[in-house]
């Protein structure tokens, strides 16, 4: 694919993770796989410590709230200072925490208690935050253009932050202007709609014109076109594969050594 070019009153980009500067694989077969594997023996070595007790105490409202909408949520109800056996309350987190992401629920209360986790997991080495090759060269030499780097995900902010702090590529955390979270739990529609972009626009004290968004996603390409962000689609592998129509409509690159910045020396 050639070279593309974004205007040159650009100020601000705004990066997708999965599929853009990361591999969807590592969410889907490390992360993830991670949590399931290791979510018995994480609770049965932290249970008393006061940010675990803070975990349950927000998936024990979680469900709370989910019935009081009348939304499915497991059987069992969370309680962690009324039990006398801990292995079943364990037991019932465990529970919780796999039925809330076979559903792909993304819950506050299940974003923190596997950020915390997987904190512990990059910290002791067991896991390196994945990013493709091009990626942290290219945002170097943006920010030394003066541009902005943003990054806008469905995960916690904190879940990128551990990404991009122990990446394999070391401690990038200061190429990254800002990492920001938009989600509606229940309609899951933050990406694809053109509001979040506006939100965006206005948080980061730029107008919408002024930022270029790099996503894999067409469906997140034209929620953000329609708010007057520029964009440019990302086709990797593993992506979902773009429509003649979208391929003949969109800025396609496959590296990010191919983003050319008008205007910026």
């Amino acid at each position: 694919m050639a070279t593309v070019s974004i205007p040159a009153n650009t100020s601000a980009l705004l990066l997708d993770i999965e599929g853009t500067t990361t591999p969807i694989t590592f969410v889907k077969d490390i992360l993830f796989p991670y949590i399931k594997e290791h979510l018995e023996d994480y609770l049965s070595t932290h249970w008393e410590e006061d940010e675990c007790k803070q975990d349950v105490h927000l998936l024990k409202k979680q469900i709370e709230e989910d019935m009081r909408q009348n939304r499915a949520c497991p059987v069992h109800a969370l309680d962690q200072t009324v039990h006398t056996d801990e292995e079943k309350a364990i037991r019932e987190v465990v529970d919780n925490v796999l039925w809330q992401m076979a559903a792909d629920r993304k819950s506050t209360a299940l974003k923190q208690f596997q950020g915390h986790m997987w904190r512990t997991a990059y910290a002791s080495g067991r896991i390196k935050g994945q990013v493709y090759q091009d990626v942290i060269p290219s945002i170097r030499r943006w920010r030394a253009q003066g541009l902005k780097v943003y990054i806008y995900s469905s995960g916690s902010v904190e879940a990128q932050k551990l990404l991009f702090g122990y990446s394999v590529e070391g401690d990038v955390l200061d190429l990254i202007y800002l990492f920001i979270y938009f989600f509606n739990i229940y309609l899951k529609k933050w990406p694809v709609e053109s509001k979040s972009y506006e939100n965006i626009a206005e948080r980061i004290g730029c107008r919408a014109e002024e930022i270029t968004f790099l996503t894999d996603v067409t469906r997140e390409a034209k929620a953000a076109e329609d708010a007057g962000v520029n964009v440019v689609v990302v086709v990797r592998p593993g992506n979902l594969e773009l429509t003649d129509e979208e391929r003949a409509h969109y800025n396609l690159i496959t590296s990010f050594n191919q983003l050319e910045v008008m205007g910026h020396a």
